[in-house]
């Protein structure tokens, strides 16, 4: 919790909703921006420990152990190549900008920090637009809506090879906005949609037509029919009401993958579609087929439309089935316990990176990846090796 000391509540408090001013979060250098994610983590922490609390009381199983604990490994997963190589997102927009910037906009001006605000939400709209509707690309995104829960904790459910493709879009900003002022909105773009992933806040009145808001991301993250495609907002949902791909919530909304997993194994939540991708390609024939196989939709086969035929979504069962499995109770407390003596582990050695020999990450890598496969099949109840 030594992040606390660093930031105070309110200051905390503001950047998770992004309520941030030009002067405050402005500076020259990328090594000046503070990493907003990092020092938020205390806030992640409480916020789904409130949350679990009111799950608890109302007894509405909206926070369950063993998805939640699949959602944290998932976030986890996320950050371990940070142990071998610079984020490729600010190191390739530095080097487009050391390298081809057209014009150099001042980095200390108000209206340039405004235009990257906006600049950055709309590249990440574009972004998330094409990780659902370019099959390689959601082979990667998919990690994140694995979840059939919908609360704190699925916000961190992310993928291990996802940045691999999303900073390609803040590329032409590049041409222009200096890397600290891009950098600073980045990360608090992202830290904005950590608290819209809750079932808890509905309608937010006249907000819902200008920002993203938990019951518009909430119908992103739904397989009903009315859901897919929709409400790809970073922070503003302007640009789906722009580029037509808005949708209100109506129904209940169900959750997760229209086929899903059906496993917490962290193996599987992070690569088991890439794994049916690479194998469907290989019954393809043509190789017209086989490159729309990776360039289309994630619903997309021969003769149906680039992004799929929404009469091939199944239907929503009434009612709404989760995947689980019953643990006995000793074994669900020593899995809650190891996890979370683990996640210190976890926090203190990321938090050491900066000093740790070769051999000492390697070690850290092993160790992480045994230990969080182990919570996965002790979820799953199975222990033989899949992927």
């Amino acid at each position: 919790m030594s992040n606390l000391n660093k930031v105070d509540f309110v200051t905390g408090m503001r950047r998770l909703f992004y309520v941030v001013s030009p002067n405050e979060t402005t500076f020259r250098t990328p090594e000046e921006v503070p990493k907003y994610i990092n020092e938020a983590t205390p806030f992640f922490f409480v916020f789904m420990a409130i949350e679990t609390v009111i799950s608890i009381l109302k007894q509405d199983k909206k926070v369950r152990m063993n998805d939640a604990f699949t959602s944290l490994s998932a976030g986890m997963f996320s950050r371990l190549p940070l142990l071998i190589t610079r984020s490729i997102t600010i190191a390739g927009y530095s080097w487009v900008y050391d390298h081809y910037c057209i014009k150099e906009l001042p980095w200390e001006s108000p209206w340039v920090w405004w235009f990257t605000f906006l600049g950055v939400d709309m590249a990440y709209y574009w972004f998330h637009r094409f990780a659902h509707e370019v099959n390689i690309m959601w082979s990667f995104h998919q990690t994140h809506h694995s979840s059939e829960d919908y609360n704190f904790s699925t916000a961190l459910r992310q993928s291990w090879l996802q940045v691999y493709t999303s900073w390609v879009f803040y590329l032409p900003m590049a041409l222009f906005v200096p890397p600290a002022v891009f950098l600073a909105h980045q990360e608090l773009n992202i830290l904005y949609q950590f608290w819209i992933h809750t079932q808890y806040v509905k309608s937010l009145g006249p907000l819902e037509y200008i920002f993203n808001t938990p019951s518009h991301h909430r119908v992103h993250h739904g397989r009903n029919p009315y859901c897919i495609d929709k409400n790809y907002a970073g922070t503003l949902i302007i640009w789906d009401r722009l580029f037509g791909t808005f949708a209100a919530e109506s129904e209940e909304v169900a959750y997760g993958l229209t086929h899903p997993l059906n496993s917490f194994e962290p193996f599987t939540v992070q690569f088991g579609y890439l794994k049916y991708l690479l194998g469907r390609a290989l019954d393809m024939k043509g190789v017209t087929n086989w490159v729309k196989n990776f360039l289309y939709g994630p619903g997309w086969l021969p003769g149906k439309p680039r992004t799929g035929d929404i009469n091939d979504i199944p239907k929503i069962e009434k009612p709404v089935k989760r995947y689980s499995v019953q643990l006995p109770q000793w074994k669900s407390v020593y899995v809650f316990i190891h996890f979370l003596l683990f996640s210190i582990a976890y926090q203190e050695l990321m938090a050491r990176r900066a000093t740790l020999s070769q051999t000492s990450v390697l070690i850290f890598l092993v160790y992480c990846f045994y230990n969080l496969t182990c919570f996965g099949r002790l979820f799953d109840d199975r222990f033989e090796f899949s992927i």
